[in-house]
Protein backbone atom coordinates (compact mmCIF):
# COMPACT_ATOMS: atom_id res chain seq x y z
CA UNK A 1 0.00 0.00 0.00
CA UNK A 2 1.40 3.39 -0.69
CA UNK A 3 1.97 5.86 2.12
CA UNK A 4 -0.36 8.26 1.01
CA UNK A 5 -3.11 5.64 0.72
CA UNK A 6 -2.42 4.12 4.23
CA UNK A 7 -1.83 7.92 5.59
CA UNK A 8 -5.26 8.66 4.26
CA UNK A 9 -7.02 5.35 5.69
CA UNK A 10 -5.55 6.02 9.58
CA UNK A 11 -6.80 9.80 8.86
CA UNK A 12 -9.99 8.38 7.91
CA UNK A 13 -10.11 5.91 11.19
CA UNK A 14 -9.29 8.90 13.36
CA UNK A 15 -12.15 10.96 12.08
CA UNK A 16 -14.40 8.22 12.44
CA UNK A 17 -12.89 7.93 16.02
CA UNK A 18 -13.90 11.37 16.40
CA UNK A 19 -17.04 11.19 14.88
CA UNK A 20 -17.99 8.63 17.63
CA UNK A 21 -17.13 10.59 20.63
CA UNK A 22 -18.66 13.04 19.74
CA UNK A 23 -21.95 11.64 19.38
CA UNK A 24 -21.24 9.55 22.41
CA UNK A 25 -21.00 12.89 24.36
CA UNK A 26 -23.97 14.97 22.42
CA UNK A 27 -21.52 17.10 20.64
CA UNK A 28 -21.04 17.70 16.77
CA UNK A 29 -17.46 16.37 15.35
CA UNK A 30 -16.95 19.34 13.37
CA UNK A 31 -16.97 21.52 16.33
CA UNK A 32 -13.59 19.38 17.20
CA UNK A 33 -10.43 20.40 15.43
CA UNK A 34 -7.74 17.56 14.98
CA UNK A 35 -4.50 18.49 14.54
CA UNK A 36 -2.21 15.61 13.49
CA UNK A 37 1.16 15.92 15.63
CA UNK A 38 4.09 15.59 12.60
CA UNK A 39 6.93 15.66 14.94
CA UNK A 40 9.70 13.82 12.95
CA UNK A 41 7.40 13.21 10.23
CA UNK A 42 9.19 14.67 6.84
CA UNK A 43 7.48 16.91 4.37
CA UNK A 44 6.38 14.35 1.90
CA UNK A 45 4.39 12.71 4.52
CA UNK A 46 3.23 15.91 5.83
CA UNK A 47 1.80 16.52 1.90
CA UNK A 48 0.35 13.01 1.86
CA UNK A 49 -1.72 13.72 4.50
CA UNK A 50 -2.43 16.75 3.43
CA UNK A 51 -3.89 15.33 0.21
CA UNK A 52 -5.79 13.05 2.41
CA UNK A 53 -8.04 16.33 3.79
CA UNK A 54 -5.83 17.64 6.69
CA UNK A 55 -5.18 21.01 6.98
CA UNK A 56 -3.60 21.52 11.32
CA UNK A 57 -0.51 20.17 12.10
CA UNK A 58 1.65 20.50 15.58
CA UNK A 59 5.27 20.50 15.27
CA UNK A 60 7.47 20.48 18.69
CA UNK A 61 10.38 22.09 17.68
CA UNK A 62 11.08 25.63 15.49
CA UNK A 63 13.80 24.67 14.04
CA UNK A 64 12.63 21.76 13.06
CA UNK A 65 9.35 23.35 11.59
CA UNK A 66 11.00 26.04 9.48
CA UNK A 67 12.01 23.35 7.21
CA UNK A 68 9.02 22.32 6.76
CA UNK A 69 7.22 25.18 6.29
CA UNK A 70 9.74 26.49 3.67
CA UNK A 71 9.25 22.53 2.08
CA UNK A 72 5.41 22.62 2.06
CA UNK A 73 4.89 27.12 1.33
CA UNK A 74 2.89 25.69 -1.73
CA UNK A 75 0.01 24.66 0.45
CA UNK A 76 -1.43 28.07 1.11
CA UNK A 77 -4.11 26.95 3.62
CA UNK A 78 -2.16 24.75 5.40
CA UNK A 79 -2.20 25.85 9.94
CA UNK A 80 0.80 25.37 11.83
CA UNK A 81 0.24 24.93 15.36
CA UNK A 82 3.14 25.10 18.20
CA UNK A 83 2.29 22.12 20.62
CA UNK A 84 5.61 22.10 22.12
CA UNK A 85 7.66 24.35 24.33
CA UNK A 86 8.19 27.93 22.99
CA UNK A 87 11.99 29.05 24.26
CA UNK A 88 12.37 33.07 24.06
CA UNK A 89 14.60 33.41 21.64
CA UNK A 90 12.50 31.16 19.06
CA UNK A 91 9.29 33.85 19.44
CA UNK A 92 10.11 35.73 16.11
CA UNK A 93 10.45 32.68 14.31
CA UNK A 94 7.59 30.99 15.58
CA UNK A 95 5.19 34.06 15.22
CA UNK A 96 5.84 34.09 11.23
CA UNK A 97 5.13 30.47 11.20
CA UNK A 98 2.90 29.43 13.33
CA UNK A 99 -1.27 30.26 13.58
CA UNK A 100 -1.32 28.99 16.83
CA UNK A 101 0.43 28.61 19.81
CA UNK A 102 -0.74 26.02 22.43
CA UNK A 103 2.27 26.47 25.24
CA UNK A 104 1.94 29.72 26.68
CA UNK A 105 3.38 29.60 30.26
CA UNK A 106 4.57 32.98 31.14
CA UNK A 107 3.97 36.87 30.90
CA UNK A 108 7.73 37.07 30.17
CA UNK A 109 6.73 34.63 26.90
CA UNK A 110 3.68 36.79 26.16
CA UNK A 111 5.46 40.18 26.12
CA UNK A 112 7.91 38.45 23.77
CA UNK A 113 4.99 37.33 21.22
CA UNK A 114 3.55 40.83 21.82
CA UNK A 115 6.76 42.26 20.41
CA UNK A 116 7.24 40.25 17.35
CA UNK A 117 3.48 40.59 16.41
CA UNK A 118 2.52 43.96 17.57
CA UNK A 119 0.34 44.39 14.71
CA UNK A 120 -2.53 42.11 15.97
CA UNK A 121 -2.65 39.98 19.31
CA UNK A 122 -1.02 36.69 18.21
CA UNK A 123 -4.00 33.78 19.74
CA UNK A 124 -2.42 31.71 22.12
CA UNK A 125 -3.92 28.86 24.28
CA UNK A 126 -2.18 28.26 27.63
CA UNK A 127 -0.43 25.59 28.82
CA UNK A 128 -1.65 24.47 32.26
CA UNK A 129 0.70 21.73 34.33
CA UNK A 130 -2.46 20.07 35.89
CA UNK A 131 0.07 17.20 37.04
CA UNK A 132 2.60 19.43 39.25
CA UNK A 133 5.12 17.57 36.84
CA UNK A 134 8.51 19.03 37.08
CA UNK A 135 9.63 17.96 33.87
CA UNK A 136 7.02 19.37 32.19
CA UNK A 137 6.34 23.16 31.21
CA UNK A 138 3.29 24.64 32.08
CA UNK A 139 1.75 26.80 34.75
CA UNK A 140 0.06 26.15 38.10
CA UNK A 141 -3.55 25.85 38.04
CA UNK A 142 -3.66 28.63 40.37
CA UNK A 143 -1.30 31.30 38.27
CA UNK A 144 -3.58 30.64 35.27
CA UNK A 145 -6.45 33.72 36.34
CA UNK A 146 -3.43 36.31 37.48
CA UNK A 147 -1.82 35.30 34.20
CA UNK A 148 -4.63 35.93 32.04
CA UNK A 149 -5.27 39.20 33.70
CA UNK A 150 -1.32 40.17 32.97
CA UNK A 151 -1.52 39.22 29.39
CA UNK A 152 -5.01 39.37 27.92
CA UNK A 153 -4.07 42.95 26.61
CA UNK A 154 -0.91 41.50 24.52
CA UNK A 155 -2.09 38.25 22.99
CA UNK A 156 -5.45 36.91 22.26
CA UNK A 157 -6.18 33.69 24.79
CA UNK A 158 -8.48 31.75 23.26
CA UNK A 159 -8.58 28.39 25.87
CA UNK A 160 -6.53 25.83 27.75
CA UNK A 161 -4.41 23.22 26.91
CA UNK A 162 -2.97 20.33 29.25
CA UNK A 163 -0.63 16.80 28.88
CA UNK A 164 -1.54 14.91 31.98
CA UNK A 165 1.11 12.87 33.63
CA UNK A 166 1.87 9.39 31.84
CA UNK A 167 -1.22 6.06 32.85
CA UNK A 168 -1.14 2.87 32.67
CA UNK A 169 -4.93 3.24 31.43
CA UNK A 170 -5.87 5.89 29.27
CA UNK A 171 -9.49 6.27 31.35
CA UNK A 172 -6.95 7.50 34.04
CA UNK A 173 -6.23 10.68 32.26
CA UNK A 174 -10.02 11.82 32.58
CA UNK A 175 -10.29 13.73 35.76
CA UNK A 176 -7.38 16.06 34.57
CA UNK A 177 -9.63 16.55 31.11
CA UNK A 178 -12.64 17.30 33.17
CA UNK A 179 -10.63 19.23 35.51
CA UNK A 180 -9.45 21.42 32.72
CA UNK A 181 -12.59 21.78 31.01
CA UNK A 182 -14.41 23.09 34.94
CA UNK A 183 -11.04 25.40 35.03
CA UNK A 184 -12.23 27.12 32.04
CA UNK A 185 -15.44 27.53 32.32
CA UNK A 186 -14.48 29.04 35.72
CA UNK A 187 -11.83 31.72 34.23
CA UNK A 188 -14.28 32.11 31.49
CA UNK A 189 -16.77 33.72 33.67
CA UNK A 190 -14.43 35.64 35.96
CA UNK A 191 -12.51 37.28 32.68
CA UNK A 192 -15.17 37.77 30.18
CA UNK A 193 -13.07 36.14 27.72
CA UNK A 194 -14.24 33.13 25.72
CA UNK A 195 -11.74 30.89 26.50
CA UNK A 196 -13.68 28.61 23.56
CA UNK A 197 -10.72 25.91 22.89
CA UNK A 198 -9.88 23.20 24.85
CA UNK A 199 -6.77 21.51 23.57
CA UNK A 200 -5.80 18.28 25.17
CA UNK A 201 -6.18 14.11 24.30
CA UNK A 202 -3.81 12.49 22.10
CA UNK A 203 -3.57 9.44 20.16
CA UNK A 204 -3.85 6.91 23.35
CA UNK A 205 -6.83 8.80 24.80
CA UNK A 206 -8.24 11.66 22.23
CA UNK A 207 -11.45 9.84 22.76
CA UNK A 208 -12.27 10.67 26.06
CA UNK A 209 -10.71 13.85 26.07
CA UNK A 210 -13.81 14.67 23.73
CA UNK A 211 -15.92 13.05 25.90
CA UNK A 212 -14.72 15.56 28.51
CA UNK A 213 -14.59 18.66 26.16
CA UNK A 214 -11.86 18.55 24.16
CA UNK A 215 -12.37 21.27 21.29
CA UNK A 216 -8.71 20.03 19.65
CA UNK A 217 -7.13 17.10 19.76
CA UNK A 218 -3.37 16.53 18.89
CA UNK A 219 -2.96 13.66 17.35
CA UNK A 220 0.30 11.77 15.93
CA UNK A 221 0.90 7.46 16.16
CA UNK A 222 -2.84 7.10 15.33
CA UNK A 223 -2.68 9.00 11.75
CA UNK A 224 1.41 8.05 10.97
CA UNK A 225 2.01 4.93 12.81
CA UNK A 226 4.99 4.24 15.05
CA UNK A 227 7.53 6.41 14.82
CA UNK A 228 11.06 5.32 13.62
CA UNK A 229 13.60 5.57 15.92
Amino acid sequence: MHAQENIAERIAGVRARIAAAATRSSRDPQSIRLVLASKTQPPEVIRAAYQAGARDFGENYVQEAVAKHHALAGLHDIQWHLIGHLQSNKVRQACSMFQLIHSLHSARLAHAIHRAHPASRFHVLIEVNLGGETSKHGIAPAEVARLIEEVREYVHVGGLMVIPPPVVNPEQSRPYFSRLREMRDSLAAQSGLGLAELSMGMTDDFEIAIEEGATIVRVGRAAFGERKR
